[in-house]
């Protein structure tokens, strides 16, 4: 479990939250010591969660060791969706069968950071399935056309000719209406979600019930400066290995250094700002700034011996040009493969493009000989090692040996 957290109200209402809604209200409900009931709704669009996505769960247990009710939202139907929030195309629908596929390690994944035996979990489920046709005519009846295609990313879409499908307008109506059935005091979300949660303080309001507040939270960006996403492969995963965990985060941009000790861990403020004075002024070197961020990070999600061994593995492979003492192993299916195929299936890159690019720039290796042409056809055998840039690695395990 991370050390306490920082408790002082300013800090709390402060560090990594992006606006608050409204904000006298709110500061007047945690100096009084009410004990508030705090919404975060969570889609299990993927198994798993990176480190952006505990940035709200940070803030959460900030306020969860303060003796308020934390209650996790489990979007089983909003999921089937797709919050179209900062979306320029339509989200693929996920079916009722996958969404359970991929809740079975959110607990365990968010429990890293929760007290998971004080926090309650609500399936949408358990009030939608009660729902009718009439009860969705009267959400809907509350908000206007003109409300819901003024957001910037319909705008976008119709500019460009991308369709826009009348089933994403249910998302935010259905996120709103979460805030009724538990009775929210406090909903926090990332600052792209700002109006899903003011939908949530007008439904209350035609409910009868007094509007929660709203509280949003900084984005985190990837390792690489974009958005972070599978997609870029520049996030850095909750459940990562401690040594894989490290070098993610050595391999981030300097200029994200400052926000992701931030967001990430708990180290003060007043610390942090001397921290990025001494990059500035060149006194401090940013890769000693992100070993010391590696360790804070990787203490957080395992513990700190994990991480003094991960720093320790780190400086084998990158200072000492060794390799890693224990790689993935990869369970090679064949003998032969293109070069590329078999990137991209031991899951060394993301995509051929990405496996071309990087032979091209001499950065794949097999038993340290650097492969040139994308197009070669490789001969798999036991044992041998694959090397994919400075810290990627895999040995293969033939199953035809």
């Amino acid at each position: 479990m991370p050390k306490p957290f920082l408790k002082q109200t300013n800090d709390l209402l402060a560090r990594g939250v992006e606006k608050i809604i409204v904000k006298e209200h709110l500061e007047k409900a945690v100096k009084s010591g009410k004990k508030l009931r705090l919404k975060l709704g969570i889609d299990p669009t993927g198994a798993d969660l990176h480190i952006g996505h505990m940035v709200a769960i940070r803030k959460l247990r900030a306020f969860q060791e303060l003796g308020h009710k934390v209650i996790i939202i489990v979007g089983d139907y909003t999921a089937r969706i797709g919050d179209p929030s900062g979306r320029d195309k339509m989200r693929e629908p996920l079916t009722k069968e996958k969404i359970y596929e991929n809740l079975k390690t959110y607990k365990k994944q968010i429990g890293k950071i929760l007290d998971v035996d004080k926090t309650e979990f609500a399936y949408q489920s358990e009030w939608f399935d009660k729902k009718n046709i009439q009860d969705v005519i009267e959400w809907a009846s509350i908000f206007t056309l003109q409300q819901m295609i003024a957001r910037d990313m319909y705008q976008r879409r119709m500019k460009e000719g991308n369709p826009i499908g009348l089933h994403e307008f249910l998302y935010p109506l259905l996120q709103g209406y979460d805030s009724v059935a538990i009775r929210s005091d406090v909903e926090f979300g990332g600052n792209d979600q700002e109006f899903n949660l003011l939908v949530g303080r007008t439904m209350q309001e035609h409910f009868k019930q007094r509007p929660q507040d709203i509280l949003t939270i900084s984005l985190l960006i990837g390792t690489d400066g974009r958005k972070m996403s599978k997609t870029y492969n520049n996030y850095i995963g909750v459940m990562d290995a401690p040594s894989k965990m490290f070098g993610k985060v050595m391999s981030a941009s300097d200029e994200v250094i400052g926000d992701y000790f931030t967001l990430c861990t708990d180290v003060a403020m007043d610390e942090i700002a001397e921290i990025d004075r001494a990059m500035k002024n060149g006194s401090l070197n940013p890769r000693d700034a992100k070993a010391r961020l590696a360790r804070e990070i990787v203490t957080i999600y395992h513990s700190a011996k994990t991480a003094r061994e991960a720093e320790a593995e780190f400086e084998k492979i990158f200072k000492q040009k060794e390799k890693p003492s224990d790689m993935p192993v990869f369970k090679a299916k064949k003998t032969r493969y293109l070069l590329t195929d078999f990137l991209v299936e031991a899951e060394l890159v993301s995509s051929k493009t990405e496996a071309r690019r990087l032979v091209e720039q001499r950065g794949v290796k097999i038993d340290d000989i650097v492969l040139d042409d994308w197009k070669k056809e490789i001969v798999v055998q036991d044992g041998m090692v694959v090397q994919v840039g400075k810290r990627k690695f895999v040995k293969i395990a033939s199953t035809n040996t």
